[in-house]
């Protein structure tokens, strides 16, 4: 048993010595030559029949949050369901999972991302992709031809993680949709003023929300001479344009998509181009482009949007992009995309876009899917992107080395004197009766620098504190513990004084 112990031991120091020579970037003949050691260790000690160990760790692309992590994400959902409460959106929910057959032919290439589950029951299920696929099929089998909704959940996704960049398998998306035949651009304009207003009070820097039509993107293909069965492929090389040069998507469309290099080039010569209502007029009178319907019809309503925008005083926050595509099949007129912009190095620069953190569209085509008759629901939507932005804003408070509230509380009860946890119990109750956010040290007798010691850590900003003189009075001590003041109230008031004193909203950063 001594032997094994030692052995053992032997394999966590070398395991250690590995691990140090990777972080080091040490060479790989000497990694190598330190790994065969390791394993030859691992050999002497053989398999341990009597013990089954546990590899501790979360699934790739996953992980933990902590207090802090919550506390910080709390405030973002909050800031954005507000939002979305704001604009008359009611809440739905949708299950976890749906039927393969619900998922697939949706997303384009993007398919290949969609987690299968093995067979249960009967029936072949997959996780779900995204909150839009599932609305579509909510609104089909509910019949409903109305409905502004928004849908805060996890979706899932088998994709090379990049946990630095807010790039996970499992992940929250917060879904704001408006259904129903109406006049048009006026949701349209709504959706991109909500992405606005939510990116603004979160506070996480400047950013652009590049915007272009599916239908323009069609009509540019058609007069460039892309064949019709090649528009959602070429699309989802175009939408590539914001992480990769265009000498990389031109050979993507040539030598991996079989695109005639000429056609190539002339679809360069519109994709590069971006501005505001000036470039949409410039493109109604381009000669090839403008005898377009499809182009036509989506150049229009781009102009009518502008107006809007103007409107809801957001004009210049907007970009139009045209080589914007927005990889999924579902889109079928306007699309948009919220991306972070980098402060430029030099004067005179542009600023860089450094990753998307919100985006949506229309899909007036997809209910139709899922309906038995056809029946077409028009509807537009956002998602923001909150991975990212909950990573910027850890990133943030990291580095400005706040301090994050991970609790609520609002009040602590203390005692100044030993045998007097009846009288604390008793009067914690009276406060979680009333509505107050309360708690106790769990001790019998616990010193009242202790008490207070614990107010400081965790943020809480008032003591009330029972004594014998107290009891005698019928008083309270209230004490604030960043002032360290200390007030006598009548025990009958103390509710309405605590509740007077935090009355300020709470902030976790």
């Amino acid at each position: 048993m001594a032997e094994r112990a030692a052995l053992e031991e032997l394999v966590r120091l070398q395991g250690e010595r590995v691990r140090g020579l990777k972080q080091q970037k040490a060479s790989s003949e000497q990694i190598e030559e330190e790994v065969a050691k390791l394993l030859k260790l691992k050999a002497q000690l053989g398999p341990d029949e009597g013990k089954q160990k546990f590899v501790l760790k979360t699934p790739k692309g996953t992980r933990d949050y902590s207090p802090r992590q919550m506390a910080v994400r709390e405030k973002v959902f909050n800031v954005i369901i507000s939002c979305f409460k704001r604009h008359g959106a009611e809440v739905i929910d949708t299950p976890v999972f749906e039927l393969k057959e619900t998922l697939t032919g949706k997303y384009g290439e993007d398919s290949k991302l969609i987690y299968d589950l093995k067979d249960q029951g009967g029936e072949l299920l997959s996780l779900r992709y995204d909150l839009t696929v599932p609305f579509a099929r909510y609104l089909a089998m509910n019949k409903l031809t109305n409905i502004k909704r928004y849908h805060i959940a996890k979706v899932y996704r088998r994709d090379n993680p990049a946990m630095t960049r807010g790039r996970y398998r499992e992940f929250y998306q917060c879904d704001f949709d408006i259904a129903g035949q109406f006049d048009p651009m006026i949701p349209d304009a709504e959706c991109l003023k909500i992405m606005c207003e939510i990116l603004s009070s979160l506070q996480i820097g400047d950013f652009l929300v590049k915007v272009n039509d599916r239908r323009i993107l069609d009509g540019m293909f058609a007069i460039c001479g892309v064949p019709d069965s090649k528009f959602r492929t070429i699309c989802s090389s175009v939408d590539k344009l914001d992480k990769v040069s265009w000498e990389e998507v031109k050979n993507e469309m040539v030598g991996e998509k079989g695109l005639a290099p000429e056609v190539a080039d002339h679809i360069g010569d519109y994709v590069q181009q971006h501005g505001g209502v000036s470039l949409v007029e410039q493109l109604l009178q381009d000669p090839k482009l403008s005898q377009n319907k499809q182009a036509l019809e989506g150049l229009g309503d781009l102009k009518l949007l502008f107006e809007y925008l103007t409107l809801f005083g957001i004009a210049d926050k907007i970009s139009f992009d045209l080589s914007l595509a927005r990889g999924l099949d579902y889109y079928t007129g306007v699309i948009y995309e919220a991306v972070l912009l980098q402060t430029p190095v030099q004067p005179g620069e542009e600023p860089l876009g450094v990753g998307s953190v919100a985006a949506g569209g229309r899909y007036d085509g997809l209910v139709g899917m899922f309906d038995p008759k056809g029946r077409k629901v028009p509807c537009v939507g956002l998602s923001i992107g909150v991975e990212r932005i909950f990573s910027i804003v850890e990133q943030r408070l990291e580095a400005l080395e706040e301090k994050v509230r991970t609790t609520e509380t609002q009040v602590l009860v203390a005692s100044a004197q030993k045998r007097l946890l009846e009288e604390r119990l008793k009067l914690v109750s009276e406060l979680w009766d009333a509505g107050i956010k309360a708690e106790l040290l769990y001790k019998k007798n616990p010193k009242l620098l202790n008490q207070l010691q614990y107010c400081e850590e965790a943020g809480i900003p008032l003591v009330a504190i029972i004594g014998e003189q107290e009891l005698k009075d019928g008083v309270i001590k209230l004490r604030s513990v960043a002032s360290r003041e200390e007030v006598d109230v009548r025990r009958e008031d103390l509710v309405e004084e605590i509740k007077r004193r935090t009355s300020q909203p709470l902030c976790v950063c």
